[in-house]
């Protein structure tokens, strides 16, 4: 599998869909769908049960497909490309990098 761009914890902004503009954090990433915080907010009515003894409507952040969103690097959205440096080891290491301005990111 290839390395994701977007990770958990990542801050992204919204290009394409109804939240178009919305920037959030990234709370998780799975399948390349991934699930930012207020962003993408659906209703759910829920029945109730042993773990929500109430049931009724809540409200929950749904995933959106991972090319909707770019990640935020210094107030403004980038793409993110990829390059090896040394590590620790000698080893070369694999790790991102913003395209704007081609600084490391992690």
């Amino acid at each position: 599998m290839a390395t994701a761009k977007i990770k958990k914890g990542d801050t992204v902004k919204v290009i394409a869909g109804k939240d178009k503009g919305k920037e959030g954090k990234v709370i998780s990433v799975s399948d390349g769908r991934v699930v930012v915080e207020g962003v993408n907010t659906v209703v759910k009515h829920a029945k109730a049960s042993q773990a929500n003894p109430q049931g009724g409507i809540i409200h929950k952040d749904a995933p959106i497909d991972a090319s909707n969103v770019m990640y935020v690097h210094k107030g403004k959205a980038t793409r993110i490309g990829f390059t090896t440096v040394d590590g620790k080891d000698g080893k070369p290491k694999k790790v991102r990098v913003a395209k704007s301005t081609g600084e490391v990111i992690d």
